[in-house]
């Protein structure tokens, strides 16, 4: 939080972020990052926690209304809201420490406007997302094709035209009056290396704990701060880890896009889209998980519910020894079991929306002639 509260007090000041200072963050987060400044410097960390556990209230209603509007059952409508009402007792201080509320919260509002049939509103939603995040893109080919399919290919070119026309709103002031702070914003993000908190990054320090491989940690701080391995197997490993990434979310919209429309499937994909792209990324920071509490309690799974629980207790029990982690010491195992859980999280959501649709075709295939399935 004190580097949202130096962002903004210099913006307040007259300064341009990405011009006259670096801003790590895309231009979307200021939207969450200056309202706190409204209760003045000494009490900016208190009222963005405040407004943090605001969006966490929407996003338990938006879910809620989600699971009626899919016609899920009582049972799984009340779990499915104790679990986000919960989630912050399991991850702790994290959940409100940073923004990553907000994009979730967004994202969890453009599938809720998809499954309403609000397509256009839908693409804004995930486009303002992106402003704030980017990570929400992993769902605009799911929405895509959501929308080619219920109402043709005009209406998926809007869409996207709904999802650049925000994006870009957002963005294109930063880019006109500093193009090169704000790719550069971009780039830094894109060019990380392989953080000690990603998978890959784990398993090296595993191979390093058992002696088979000598990790050589780096603490980066120039553009975005992190602890990331050193060394030619790293790097290599990190392209892995992104080719990984990239194939994990095309594999499920192309899972999805080879099935029936079905809200539900739909719900599934979503998850497992941000579950993929999670798994395999180069860096994996605690709070990326509060992406992922508004959708997996969607699907119908207690295995999934499981499995982003232990995980997010997990995130818990590491963060406040991050100096174990980063001297590579006994809590790494706790961070690699955290990272393993994710990677099963995802497994389980792909299998369960190959299920969905083959049940669903069982069940078509099965409907008398003359009877609507």
């Amino acid at each position: 939080m004190h580097l949202y509260q130096r962002y903004t007090e210099a913006l307040l000041h007259g300064h341009v972020p990405y011009r006259d200072f670096f801003m790590e963050y895309p231009p979307g987060a200021l939207a969450v990052f200056l309202p706190p400044a409204a209760a003045t410097s000494s009490h900016y960390n208190a009222a963005f926690k405040a407004l943090m556990a605001l969006c966490g209230v929407a996003a338990l209603v938006l879910v809620a209304f989600t699971l009626v509007g899919l016609g899920a059952t009582v049972r799984h409508v009340w779990t499915a809201t104790l679990l986000v009402a919960l989630s912050p007792i399991a991850l702790g201080p994290i959940s409100l420490n940073t923004y990553d509320t907000w994009p979730a919260l967004l994202t969890l509002a453009a599938l809720a406007a998809l499954l309403a049939r609000r397509d256009l509103l839908a693409g804004g939603l995930l486009g303002l997302a992106f402003a704030a995040k980017v990570y929400p893109v992993v769902l605009l080919p799911l929405a895509l094709v959501w929308a080619w399919r219920l109402r043709g290919r005009r209406r998926a070119i809007g869409v996207l035209a709904s999802f650049v026309a925000v994006a870009a709103t957002v963005t294109l002031p930063f880019l006109i009056l500093a193009p090169h702070g704000l790719v550069e914003s971009f780039r830094s993000q894109a060019a990380r290396g392989l953080q000690i908190e990603s998978l890959g990054a784990q398993l090296l320090v595993a191979a390093d704990r058992l002696g088979v491989y000598t990790v050589t940690v780096a603490h980066h701080t120039r553009g975005a701060v992190s602890y990331d391995l050193r060394g030619s197997l790293p790097q290599a490993l990190g392209a892995v880890c992104s080719a990984l990434q990239i194939a994990a979310v095309v594999l499920v919209a192309w899972l999805y896009a080879r099935g029936r429309d079905d809200g539900r499937r739909l719900v599934v994909g979503a998850a497992a889209a941000v579950a993929g792209f999670l798994a395999f990324t180069r860096f994996f920071s605690p709070q990326y998980l509060v992406w992922l509490i508004p959708l997996v309690p969607l699907v119908d799974s207690v295995a999934a519910w499981t499995l982003l629980g232990v995980a997010l207790i997990l995130d818990q029990v590491w963060f406040f020894h991050y100096r174990s982690v980063v001297e590579l010491g006994t809590r790494s195992w706790f961070v690699l079991a955290r990272d393993l859980i994710v990677v099963a999280l995802f497994g389980l959501l792909l299998r369960r929306d190959a299920s969905k649709d083959q049940h669903a075709v069982l069940l078509e295939d099965e409907t008398p002639l003359g009877v609507p399935p």
